[in-house]
């Protein structure tokens, strides 16, 4: 039979002390790979990528946004445009 999890259980689930480490890329730092030790990264929107071993880290900014889902973006000139068969 599972037990149910206690209100401090749950707290230590979303505490970033509790947690243990995370490794993430930070920006404006040093940071060197987990995988190889090197600091050569290629960088990109959400994650970096050791230039040598590609290992991907999380970029530390990207993971403090927040979004409910993807953002679509609709161009005016696509609204009105009509297809037609010849």
């Amino acid at each position: 039979m599972a037990s149910v999890p206690t209100l401090s259980d749950l707290q230590m689930k979303h505490d970033p002390a509790g947690r243990g480490y995370h490794v993430v890329y930070r920006e404006h730092e040093v940071n060197h790979c987990p995988g190889c030790g090197r600091t050569q990264w290629l960088i990109g929107r959400m994650s970096a990528e050791c230039a040598f071993c590609a290992t991907a880290l999380p970029l530390a900014e990207a993971s403090m946004r927040h979004h409910n889902g993807p953002i679509v973006i609709q161009h005016r000139n696509r609204l009105h445009e009509t297809a037609y068969a010849a």
